[in-house]
């Protein structure tokens, strides 16, 4: 009895913490979806864009169909455990099996068709840079897009610096490049300070280098979901199980 207490008030808790992350993926969604000045949008206003960006554009729909799927998990083992409901252990077993089925199949995928993820980085790299050298200084919409964007990562350009030349900013500007690519943005950021100046990198190269940086970081967080699918789907079934030989 003391051991069939402890696994209904893990199931709680696990699928408690499952619940309350699915309302915060939830939230994430709707605020992409709303926030008009999201980087989503900013991408979307990129003119030659490939079209396969299309399907990441709709990343808010994807975030907010994961929630509500993370809300119905966690409200099945969270029921299901406390009310000792076999209907809701078995479907909160389905699902979750299905999800650990699709995960191991959205793996495959990446590591299959990753040459096709590079090239579609490229083609998205040359319209970026292609908007910048278009719009830049001209565009307002564009203009503050680019801004926060290079200001909130702390970056110049897609690619560098280099990007901006020739665009409508740095003609108008006499070939001075914007504030933030160069580290001292109280001094004119000319062709001398960005040549001399290293610590400033492309938006492009710094998030490529951010999950380079993080790879161990990222599987060991995918391979700890999927243990601990792994472990749900086991105390599911155990809690299944014994709900039926004491119904018996």
């Amino acid at each position: 009895m003391g051991c069939f207490g402890l696994l209904k008030g893990m199931m709680f808790v696990f699928n408690g913490i499952i619940f309350l992350a699915g309302a915060a993926v939830l939230g994430v969604g709707i605020w992409v979806k709303v926030d008009s000045g999201s980087i989503l949008t900013f991408l979307g206003k990129i003119e030659n864009a490939p079209a396969e960006l299309s399907q990441v554009l709709n990343v808010g729909y994807l975030l907010i169909a994961i929630g509500l799927l993370l809300l119905v998990i966690g409200f099945l083992g969270c029921c299901g455990a406390v009310r000792e409901s076999k209907c809701m252990l078995l479907l909160f077993f389905i699902i979750v099996l299905v999800v650990f089925i699709a995960e191991v199949a959205g793996a495959v995928v990446i590591l299959v068709f990753r040459p096709l993820a590079d090239e579609l980085f490229k083609k998205f790299g040359t319209a970026a840079v292609q908007n910048i050298k278009q719009d830049y200084g001209k565009n307002p919409d564009i203009t503050g897009l680019w801004n926060t964007t290079m200001t909130t990562l702390k970056c110049c350009g897609f690619y560098n610096a280099s990007d901006f030349v020739d665009s409508p900013y740095y003609n108008k500007n006499k070939n001075q490049y914007p504030s933030q690519c160069c580290s001292n943005m109280n001094n004119p950021c000319n062709q001398t300070m960005v040549d001399s100046d290293t610590a400033v990198s492309g938006c492009f190269p710094k998030i490529k280098q951010l999950i380079d940086d993080n790879t161990v970081v990222i599987v060991g967080v995918a391979l700890g979901i999927a243990a601990l699918e792994i472990c749900a789907m086991a105390v599911s079934m155990i809690l299944y199980c014994r709900i039926k030989s004491r119904g018996a």
